[in-house]
Order: C-alpha cells, then structure tokens, then sequence
C-alpha cells in the first residue's frame, strides 16, 4: 500500500516519485528501500527525471547505496543475480548526466567496474546494465580528469575487446574509443598497442571488403586508428594493415567519386602520409601511379578551392584542403627522392608542374588574408605548407613568392611576438622531432625557404627592409634558450636545433652578400653578442657539433667586418669565443696509419667523422674567416699557442704523407700559418722549431716560406 504503481499523468509520476525518494531516506530496512528504489529507477529508465528530481535522488542515496548495490552478491528471491548490480549502475548513470558529479572520485573509482560490465558475456536481460554503462563511460571521457582515469584504469582494452566480441552497443565502444584517442593518443597506444592495432586490423579489414557507403564512413574513422607512434611499419600486424589500407584508397580513388565521398578518402590518406610518410604505397608502377593520383587530387581540390574563395565555401573545406597540404608535402619530397624513388622522372616533372600551380593558389589566397583572420589555424597551415614548397623549389613562382614575402615576415613576426593561441588542424602539424614546434612558431616552417632567398638580391632586399634579420635574431635567442633548457644527454636532432643552423645559414648568407647592412645594422651587433656567449658551452657536447661549427664559422665571419664593436675589444666573452673557434678548427684533422703507404696520412678526426659531410664547407669557410681575424685582433695569435695550435699543426704535417694532404686543405692551413707568423713573432719562432721551412716547401707553401724567410 505504500508503494503504488507509477501513475500515467505527469503530476501523479512527479509526487509517486517525490514520495519514494522520501521513503528512500526514511526507510527503516532493507526491503522497503529497494522497494521504493525500483519505482526511482523505473522512472529514470523511464527518462522522466530532470536536473533538480536528479539532485534530490542523489541527495537522498548519496554514493553509498549504489556502491551497496553493485557489490551485493545475493539478489532477491525470483530476481535474476544480476539486479542489484542493474539498479547501482542505472542509479550511477543518471548520476553521471551531471557533469560535477561524472568526475567525482566515487565514479572514477568505479570505472574497473564498469570495464567488467564490458567483458562479461551479455544476455538480453542484461542490455540495459551495457547501455548504463557506456552512458557512465561516456559522461567520464568528458570530464577533466576521465581521460587519464579511463586510460590508466585499463578502459580502452576493454571497449577494444568490446567491440571486436561484436556484442551489444560495440558501435558505443568504437565511439569512446575514437574520443579517448582524439584526447590521449599516445598514452592509449603506449599503454595498449596490441588490443588497438587488433581493432585496427579489423577496421583495415572491413574498409577493403565494403563495397557500399560503409566504406567513406570507416574513412572518417579510421585516422583515429592510426597512431604517430608507434609506427605502423614496425610490426607485420601493423604493415598487413597498411596494405589493407592502400588497396581500399587506391579501390577508392580509382573510382568516380562525389565531393562527400573523395574528402573523407583524402583525409585518410593524409592521417597515413603523418604516421608513416610514403612507406605505406608499394614500391612499383601501380605504387608510384597512385602516389601521382594522390598529389595530383589535392592540387586540384586545393586550386579548386582557394582559387576563387568564396569566403563560406573555404570554411567549410578547411580540413580537408589542410589534409591535402599533407599529400602536397609529400609529393615536394617525393620528387626529390633520389635514392629508392617511388616515381619516374617523367611523373616528378608532371607533378612538379601541378603543384606550381597548386602553390600558385595558395599564394593567392593568402595575399587576401585579412588582420583579424591571422589566429586561423588554417592561416597557418597555408604558411607552413608554402614553407615547405620554398625550401626545396627556388626556381618557381618567384615574383609571386617575393610580393607575399612582406605577408609572410609580418605573420610570423605577430605569432612570434604575441605567443599566439593559434592551433594547427590534425593535419597541419606533421609529427615533431622534439623542441620548439609551438603552434605559433611558422618561422621555423619559413627558415629554410629564407635561407634561400637570403641568397638572391630581390627577395634579400625585400626580407631586410621588412625587418626579417633583426625579428631572427630574437628568434635566435630564444630558440638558444629552448635548447639549453632541454637534456644534456645525447638526442636525436630537435627542431630547435635545425632551426638555429638554418638561422645561422641565413645570417651567413647576408654576411657574404651584405656586409654593409651587417657593419651599420645594430641587430648584428646583438647576435655577434649572443654568438660568442653560445659557442664556448656548446662546443664540448660533441653531439651539437654541426651547430657549434655553425656558430663559430658566422661568429668568425661577422667578427671580420665587426672588429670595431665593443663586445670584440679584448672582452673575455670574446677571447672565450675566439679560444673555443680556435679548438674546433684546430682538433678537425688528426694523422692516422695509411696502409698504402705503410706511413701516415691526414684524416678528419673520429668525432668529426660523422658529421663531416655536413661540416666540411663550413670548415674551411671559417679557417678562412679566422685568417681575416688575426690580423684585426692581437690578442689572437696567444690563443692559437695556448690550444697548442701552431705546434700541433707544425707536427701533424711533418709526420704525414704531403700526398695525403690535398690543395685545398694546404691552402687553408697556409692561410692561417701565415697570418699566425705574420702577427706573433712567438708563433713563427714555434713554426720553424718545427722545421717549418723544410715542410712549407715540401707541401708548396710558398707565402708561408717567405714569411718565415723575412727576419
């Protein structure tokens, strides 16, 4: 008598409801509760409870009750065993529509619970207690601490083997799936590679059996199966699932396609081309025929977008046209493969052709670009992408290239300065080797393309009238900071670090091309200042070796036309610097057992050795620069004797073969040799003590014969 039927008036139902929830805080046993809390939960299946009725069930049970419920084991008599278990968990799901209370520690904890839902065998008595949970599972992942608590907790092994058993709301387990990756990529597949490359396998394989619309639907899913690490290429799962892959894209892209159909494909394609860049296409002519189809589909859906833009059209095809800069990218690398290409020449010239004018678009549209359109992650997509294109092709599109070059120093310029919020779409950001790679840093994307320009007249003038060398001195600096605040220990290359060589090929360009502007322009003054400050510490890490002889080699060269400037007059930053310049050049070549000979030969030092191609330019570029200084600085000859230089150098050619010593690096030694005489009575006495006149004429060494001649 006291509990009656749930009336059919919406009144009646809110005062049964309102006068259970009363019997839920006053009963006196057991029975009486459960029986008042089948009514409640009868009305939340129901969907009759709103927000404050929800709070009022919630005040009334509290946490305690449901967790009572769901570890009782001994059901009521004619009940099936699993009803307690059922009414906690409808109970905990209509807590969870409130988002305070999905990220409370009471729901978090029950999360082991809810993945043992997911793997027990699943009756049709049993459906609801799944959809409760998934409903708890879903109000969890949109909490701030659910994701991690979902991935730590074992969560995504679950849904996995959810929705690979095919079973009761699976399609609900992909769909967390997809938002927990969407949010923890890579702690997800840190944690639990196998159980998703298993999902993956079966994604791959129903994506190349569909023959219907199933087929653009799993394009739309599957990127978010395809992690950045690890890389798919590791294991044999992972590569059958890449041929799966490719033979559904290519079945696709071979075929007559609407728009709706041709995005998502594309798409895909681009989430493959991040993972894995070209590894996933097969070598051979039907690998390298769909490659071409790839690039040749993004240029003409990027023209087809940005040539014309109508404003509401491009915003609706910003992802896609950004997941097409990826395919664009590739192709600039592709065709400039030489080893194991994957295209023809005759296919690199076409597509070379086709991306010109690709380029040509998005040069295009930037030039329309408005001030308050800058914060567009799709802004700098299109910047980075046309990064990409200028630092490999220089000989195309140069006068538009130069008329966007203001646009483009003024946009890296704002993001720079202003620390932008700007984020890169999924695609936009191909994976990072470590560093710096902020999505407000487009100078880094823009580096190698300026070092190019910096080396022809029209776009040097135009960079260094928009103030592009002293915006990359600031750049210099703080990218210096980035990379001395990162691990001492030896890493591979960070883009912090290739982003301050390629400063420094840009800062050598203008030394060589524009003296003047470095000698009157104070930016230089301030970076010869930081220059000697960073060579000093850098040099004894044998792992930055390519950037400490970037360093010293412009540091040596401006310090020949900024001999004047305070920071060089005797400073101990300067003489510091000018010692460490000193020990790169001098401990670059050593003598070694020539077996041809059975003497000694001259060799490049092992710790030079495997940066050696990358440095060897930059070697005698700065023995030259440091033959220009030691006349500019007195003090200098002292250092070269203090690194025991003079005396080195004299030992290492009287002990090898002068046939082992080819022109070029005798002339760079003399030049030096002659200066060190020329300057330091003290270091051509050290020369000829080393039978310096016999060796000088052995090797030729004509000047520095007739240096030391002279009394």
């Amino acid at each position: 008598p006291r509990f009656p039927a749930m009336a059919s008036d919406s009144g009646d139902r809110h005062a049964t409801l309102k006068r259970c929830l009363g019997v839920l805080r006053d009963a006196r046993n057991d029975s009486e509760q459960f029986a008042a809390l089948l009514l409640v939960t009868k009305a939340v299946r129901a969907g009759e409870v709103d927000a404050k009725t929800r709070r009022q069930i919630f005040d009334a049970i509290g946490f305690t009750f449901p967790t009572r419920l769901l570890t009782s084991r001994q059901p009521p008599a004619g009940c099936p065993p699993h009803t307690f278990r059922a009414l906690g968990l409808t109970l905990l799901a209509c807590f969870c529509t409130d988002p305070e209370l999905a990220g409370h520690s009471q729901i978090l904890n029950k999360i082991p619970t809810f993945n043992d839902v997911l793997l027990s065998p699943c009756d049709p008595d049993s459906t609801s207690m799944v959809d409760d949970v998934y409903q708890c599972l879903s109000a969890v992942l949109a909490t701030a601490r659910g994701p991690r608590e979902l991935v730590t907790k074992g969560t995504v092994s679950a849904l996995c083997q959810a929705y690979l058993n095919g079973g009761h709301g699976s399609e609900r387990a992909l769909t967390l799936l997809v938002g927990l990756l969407a949010i923890a990529e890579a702690k997800c597949w840190q944690r639990d590679a196998p159980q998703l490359l298993a999902v993956l396998s079966k994604l791959s394989g129903d994506f190349l059996k569909a023959e219907d619309m199933t087929k653009f639907e799993l394009c739309e899913v599957l990127p978010h199966f395809i992690p950045l690490s690890p890389p798919l290429t590791e294991n044999s799962q992972g590569s059958e699932c890449l041929g799966r892959l490719y033979k559904g894209l290519a079945d696709v892209l071979g075929s007559k396609l609407s728009q709706s159909q041709r995005d998502p494909a594309l798409k895909l394609a681009a989430s493959l081309v991040q993972a894995c860049g070209a590894e996933w296409i097969p070598a051979g002519s039907a690998g390298s025929k769909f490659l071409a189809l790839l690039v040749n589909l993004a240029c003409v859906e990027v023209r087809l977008t940005l040539e014309e833009p109508d404003p509401m059209e491009v915003e609706g095809k910003k992802e896609v046209v950004t997941a097409c800069y990826v395919l664009m990218e590739m192709g600039i690398q592709e065709c400039l493969r030489e080893e194991n290409p994957l295209l023809e020449n005759v296919q690199k010239m076409q597509l070379m052709r086709i991306m010109e004018e690709a380029f040509g678009a998005v040069i295009f549209y930037l030039r329309q670009v408005k001030q308050e359109e800058l914060q567009d992650p799709f802004i700098f997509a299109s910047v980075r992408v046309l990064g990409a294109w200028m630092a490999e092709e220089t000989s195309s599109l140069k006068q538009e290239i130069c008329e966007i070059l203001p646009f483009l120093v003024d946009y890296a310029r704002k993001l720079f300065k202003e620390g932008s919020p700007a984020v890169s779409l999924p695609q936009a950001e191909l994976v990072s080797t470590g560093g710096s790679a902020l999505p407000q840093d487009a100078l880094r994307f823009l580096l190698p393309g300026f070092c190019h320009l910096t080396a022809e007249d029209r776009p040097r003038d135009i960079l260094t009238a928009e103030g592009a060398p002293a915006l990359l001195c600031e750049y210099f600096l703080q990218q210096w900071e980035v990379l001395t605040s990162e691990s001492t220990a030896p890493a591979p290359l960070t883009s912090t670090e290739m982003s301050l060589q390629t400063m420094c090929g840009v800062f050598l360009n203008l030394v060589v091309t524009a003296p003047d502007l470095v000698r009157h322009d104070k930016t230089f003054s301030s970076l010869m200042d930081v220059l000697l400050k960073c060579l000093p510490p850098l040099l004894p890490q044998k792992y930055h070796l390519l950037l400490a002889a970037n360093i010293a080699t412009l540091g040596l060269m401006m310090a020949r036309i900024l001999a004047g400037s305070a920071v060089l007059q005797g400073t101990n930053s300067a003489k510091e610097f000018f010692g460490a310049a000193v020990r790169f050049l001098s401990q670059a070549h050593t003598a070694q057992a020539d077996p041809s000979s059975h003497g000694l030969a001259v060799a490049v030092s092992p710790a030079y050795l495997s940066s050696w191609d990358d440095i060897r330019e930059l070697w005698f570029l700065g023995m030259q620069a440091l033959a220009g200084c030691i006349p500019l600085f007195p003090w200098l000859p002292h250092a070269a004797l203090q690194a025991r230089w003079p005396q080195g150098l004299s030992q290492l050619l009287s002990h090898v073969t002068p046939a082992s010593v080819d022109f070029e690096l005798v002339t760079a030694f003399q030049a030096v040799l002659v200066e060190l005489a020329r300057a330091s009575e003290e270091c051509r006495d050290v020369i000829l003590s080393h039978h310096g006149m016999e060796w000088a004429n052995l090797y030729g060494m004509a000047a520095l014969e007739q240096c030391l001649a002279e009394q």
